[in-house]
C-alpha cells in the first residue's frame, strides 16, 4: 500500500485547480478502485471551477451533476465555466468537463449571499458516537478475504487516508448474500485542519458524498458491491443542496437510504449531518447498478 506522508495535503492539491484562461480551469486525475477518475472527485474539481468565478460572499447552495463519460486517470481535465447568470441574491455557474475533447461531467451551481429566514429541518436520527467507532484501517482489514482481488482492501484504505470515514454499521461487502434493509449510515471528517474557506469545505463533503451512497442500494440486495465485484456500475447524477455552515475537518454524519431501484439503476439519497444535529447538506443521486452476465 502506498502511504502518501500527507494524504489530505495530497486532496487538497487535487481540488486546487490551474487557472489557464479568465473561466478555464485545469486539475489533475488520480485513479480510483475502478480504472477510472472517481466520480467525487470530478464533481468537487467542477465545484472549486464554478465557485472561483463567483465573489467571496456568496455561498454554494446546490448543485446538479450528470456523469456522461468515465475519466481517465491518466490524462488532466479541463473545466470550462459559463456564467450564466449574476443576480442581486443568486449566481449560477454551468461547468463542463473535458477530456481528450469529449466532455465526462457536466455541472450546474447556484450560489447565493447569506440572508436570514424561516428555520425547520428534519431531525437528526440516532447514531453512535463516531469517536467509539473503528477507523477504516482498523476496519477493512477484517474482510481482506471477501473481495476477489486481495489488493482491493488496500486500495480501499489509501484512497481513504485524507477522510476519517466510519461505518456505523458493516459495509455491503462484509455481508455479501445478506440482504439487509436499505439504509446506512458513516461518520465522516478530513484528517487534519482546514483553512476557514466555505467554499474548500463544501468540495470536501462533495468529494465524500460519493464515496457511499449508493451502498444502501447494494444492502437491499445483499451484494458487496464494486470491491466484491458481485455488481458492476457506475454513478449517473448528483444533486446536494447546502442547507446550512458546516466544517468538513468536524465530524458528519452521513445518514444514508435506497428508496428504489429499477430497470438496472439504483437511487441513493442521504441528509449530512453536524455532531450537534444541524442538517446540513442533502444529497441524491442516481447509478447504474447491474449484476454482471455469467
Amino acid at each position: 500500500m502506498n502511504e502518501s506522508p500527507d494524504p489530505l495535503l495530497d486532496l487538497l492539491h487535487l481540488l486546487d485547480l490551474e487557472q489557464i484562461e479568465r473561466d478555464i480551469f485545469r486539475g489533475e486525475s488520480r485513479s480510483a478502485l475502478v480504472p477510472r477518475v472517481f466520480g467525487g472527485q470530478v464533481a468537487a474539481q467542477a465545484l472549486v471551477a464554478a465557485g472561483r468565478t463567483v465573489p467571496a460572499d456568496r455561498g454554494a447552495h446546490s448543485l446538479h451533476s450528470y456523469f456522461l463519460r468515465a475519466g481517465d486517470p491518466g490524462a488532466p481535465i479541463v473545466y470550462t465555466v459559463d456564467r450564466i447568470r449574476d443576480g442581486r441574491s443568486f449566481t449560477t455557474r454551468r461547468v463542463v468537463a473535458v477530456q481528450h475533447g469529449q466532455p465526462i461531467f457536466h455541472l450546474s451551481a447556484s450560489f447565493q449571499t447569506h440572508e436570514e429566514g424561516m428555520e425547520h429541518q428534519a431531525p437528526m436520527p440516532a447514531a453512535p458516537d463516531p469517536e467509539t467507532l473503528p477507523t477504516a484501517a482498523e476496519m477493512l482489514p477484517r474482510y481482506a478475504d471477501r473481495p476477489s482481488d486481495p489488493g482491493v482492501v488496500d486500495r480501499l484504505i489509501e484512497a481513504r487516508q485524507a477522510v476519517d470515514l466510519r461505518y456505523v454499521d458493516e459495509p455491503p461487502f462484509a455481508t455479501v448474500g445478506e440482504a439487509r434493509e436499505p439504509r446506512s449510515q458513516v461518520w465522516f471528517r478530513t484528517n487534519g485542519k482546514l483553512a476557514d474557506d466555505p467554499l474548500l469545505h463544501v468540495c470536501l463533503a462533495t468529494y465524500v458524498s460519493d464515496m457511499t451512497l449508493l451502498d444502501s442500494v447494494l444492502l437491499a440486495h445483499g451484494r458487496g458491491g464494486w470491491a466484491v465485484g458481485d455488481v458492476v456500475g457506475a454513478s449517473l447524477d448528483h444533486a446536494m443542496w447546502f442547507h446550512r455552515p458546516f466544517r468538513a475537518d468536524e465530524w458528519l454524519l452521513y445518514d444514508q437510504e435506497s428508496p428504489s431501484a429499477s430497470g438496472g439503476r439504483g437511487l441513493g439519497q442521504a441528509r449530512i449531518y453536524t455532531a450537534d444535529g444541524r442538517l446540513a447538506i442533502t444529497v441524491i443521486q442516481e447509478g447504474v447498478v447491474r449484476i454482471p452476465r455469467g
